[in-house]
């Protein structure tokens, strides 16, 4: 009936919007059909299957009903290749205890995931609990890239294919400058800034690194770096001297140098992959396959209230006392907020209502920001402030938390940050462009009157006048001075201490411990953990995410959809994928829109 469903699905649309059927009426066609459909169903004996090319986010984008009904349409798969960072930690610790699970097979795929180093630090400890379940973790891949290889190194074997590679080359810091050609085409930029470390306009304003930039860049890797070196030194059995060497010496391995370097565990191709995992479950020669079930549908077949599977993270799904678990992530933006990005007005309309509630008991902040409008940073810690003086607020820092990320965190009871989270970048900057040069070769002149001296100091039909530079100053040193007491106020930091670690310098979360700037190592569980002692409710809670992802109707229409639109995403080449990071770039530019021009960002910092 599923799958009968899926087939008609296109078509029912079609005929629903032809005849004006609303999305509830077309629910409504459909719900006594879809209610027959059980879902996915666990095999005895069945391998789980973690995709690795999954990007681990921690929360997936929240789709309306009419969102998800357009996509169904136009066969969007936007979200396909997203899955939620709790649903991977929950479903492996699951799986682990579930007898119908055998083992997990890491299954790599030529599509990089894009998941940042903090979240596939959590899923790693993840696989490692797994492991020491006692059920078997098989890897393989065609070419294992860094990012996999930090996953899949955790497993008992470790396959590559003959003809493949294993990259093993260390990490790299990338920005796009974007000075010479604003130059060349005549666009005139002119900053204010406050920190020697505060990168983030230098794109504009020069061709490469800055030394101080390069410093801290190379401090930040280092770091990172670090992490990775020792934990695939554990996994594998090797010393970091070792990892060290093979990475400053070869880089990339072919399949033979992988397996003679103890990097993988075997050498072989896919079908005889699937002929070992065959009798790992019990299926025959005859059998196309293995029992197996993927991460994603296996999320889907475990129920809060089942009491024939083990209790969960989330607590008593029954109870009154709620912690809630709030998401922000993506840059931070004044107003509502798009994709991937952090509205003040929209995330202090959720922390209010939350605040109010009286059976939430305590929440947690869990932040993956880089950053952005200083003034919707500080409207957002206000009513953070105001939240923590009615109930506790713990907050987990992700992959990064830096600048107006670390800002919205610091008056949280307790912050948390994982080895790799990239966090700090305590300063602030404005950007003041112009187009006179650009539009003066064009042709193009302004002619303006005005009542005041500085009544067309926003203009961008030319540069600002030394003094206008000034008045901008003013302001920028103003609410760099603000971040600085409001540091020092929260984490009871002399401010003159506060002023040497910040300058917009970057740490990673084991530096950010040692100057004071987080208080503990740890995942987004730990700070669940400590959120729910706070609250002191005992084992009576239960959890809660915001915000909620989409309601009964969008939830649906994934489910019956999911696979209408099955195109194969595929790898862009490597040009392509310049223009692509060129394009990500100028959409942080274009969502640069503080009231007051004033930015806490990170420095748009590529690490690969």
């Amino acid at each position: 009936m599923r799958d009968f469903l899926k087939n008609i699905l296109s078509t029912v649309i079609g005929l629903a919007i032809f005849c004006g059927i609303s999305i509830g009426g077309l629910v409504f066609l459909l719900v006594s059909a879809a209610l027959n459909n059980s879902g996915p169903q666990v095999k005895d004996k069945s391998m789980l299957v973690f995709d690795l090319s999954l990007n681990v986010k921690d929360a997936e984008s929240n789709l309306s009903p009419d969102e998800a009904l357009r996509q169904s349409v136009i066969g969007s798969r936007r979200n396909s290749n997203t899955i939620a960072l709790r649903t991977v930690l929950e479903s492996l610790d699951r799986a682990s205890r579930d007898k119908r699970i055998v083992g997990l097979f890491l299954e790599g795929d030529l599509r990089s995931p894009s998941t940042g180093y903090a979240n596939l630090k959590e899923v790693r400890q993840a696989l490692e609990r797994f492991r020491a379940s006692g059920k078997p973790i098989v890897a393989y891949d065609v070419d294992w890239g860094k990012k996999e290889y930090y996953l899949a190194s955790v497993a008992n074997t470790v396959v590559l294919n003959p003809f493949g590679t294993l990259e093993m080359n260390g990490l790299r810091a990338e920005s796009i400058f974007l000075a010479g050609a604003l130059e060349k085409y005549g666009v005139g930029i002119q900053v204010t800034r406050v920190g020697k470390y505060k990168s983030a306009v230098e794109p504009l304003l020069l061709k490469k690194n800055s030394p101080a930039s390069r410093q801290q860049t190379q401090r930040l890797l280092n770091d990172l770096w670090g992490e990775i070196v020792g934990s695939l030194a554990k996994s594998r059995k090797l010393s970091p001297a070792q990892v060290q060497s093979i990475a400053d010496n070869q880089g990339t391995l072919i399949a033979s140098e992988a397996l003679q370097q103890r990097l993988v565990d075997k050498v072989a191709s896919s079908d005889q992959v699937v002929t070992d995992l065959k009798q790992l479950t019990g299926n025959t020669e005859k059998d196309k396959s293995f029992n197996q079930i993927s991460l994603k549908s296996y999320a889907r077949t475990f129920d809060e209230g089942d009491t024939a599977t083990p209790k969960s993270s989330r607590g008593n799904a029954d109870s009154d006392n709620r912690i809630a678990i709030v998401y922000a992530q993506g840059d931070i933006v004044s107003g509502e907020g798009g994709d991937d990005e952090i509205g003040s007005d929209s995330l202090v309309r959720q922390l209010r209502k939350l605040r109010r509630d009286k059976n939430v008991k305590a929440v947690v902040l869990r932040i993956d920001s880089p950053g952005g409008s200083a003034t919707a940073s500080d409207v957002i810690q206000q009513e953070i402030i105001a939240l923590r003086k009615v109930k506790p607020l713990v907050a987990s820092m992700g992959n990064t938390a830096a600048s107006g990320g670390y800002w919205i965190a610091t008056y949280a009871d307790r912050i948390f940050a994982e080895p790799n989270t990239i966090t700090g970048s305590i300063g602030v900057f404005g950007i003041l462009p112009n187009v006179q040069k650009l539009a003066n070769g064009q042709g193009v002149t302004w002619d303006t009157v005005k009542t005041g001296r500085y009544a067309d100091i926003s203009t961008v039909s030319r540069p600002k006048t030394p003094q206008e530079l000034a008045i901008n100053q003013k302001v920028v040193n103003w609410i760099y001075d603000q971040f600085l007491t409001k540091v020092s106020e929260s984490r009871k930091i002399p401010k003159a201490r506060v002023a040497q670690i910040a300058q917009g310098r970057v740490w990673s979360g084991t530096e950010a411990k040692k100057i004071g700037l987080v208080d503990e190592i740890g995942g987004l569980d730990q700070a669940i953990q400590d959120a729910v002692k706070r609250a002191k409710v005992g084992d009576d809670w239960g959890l809660d995410e915001y915000p909620r992802n989409g309601d009964f109707q969008a939830k649906l229409f994934q489910e019956l959809t999911s696979s209408v639109a099955s195109q194969p995403q595929v790898q862009p080449d490597a040009l392509t994928q310049e223009f692509l990071k060129l394009q990500q770039d100028l959409q942080i530019l274009r969502s640069l829109n503080d009231p007051r021009g004033v930015y806490a960002r990170l420095p748009f910092l590529r690490i690969d």
